[in-house]
């Protein structure tokens, strides 16, 4: 099998944006209700436990991928998708 590099990289970095994500979404709503799942195209896709929590996700969006990309220190992720 061979070993490709660039897979490697934005494997490790597509790690780091969902344990970010996860860390700064538990921040702003303290809770574990918002559960990042992964990195595809820049955007980040998250499962919401419900509706309620959903609206909230979007209308933080600016704020949490702000804060992710501040985190990675580059811009990684453009928008957030959710999921119910």
């Amino acid at each position: 099998m061979t070993n490709y590099p660039n897979n490697n990289k934005k494997t490790a970095n597509d790690t780091k944006v969902i344990e970010f994500a996860k860390e700064i979404c538990e921040k702003i709503f303290a809770t574990d209700a918002v559960n990042p799942l992964f990195l595809k195209n820049r955007t980040l896709t998250v499962s919401c436990n419900n509706s309620e929590i959903a609206q909230q996700v979007r209308e933080n969006q600016e704020e949490i991928v702000k804060k992710i990309n501040l985190k990675l220190g580059k811009n990684e992720v453009d928008r957030i998708r959710y999921l119910l």
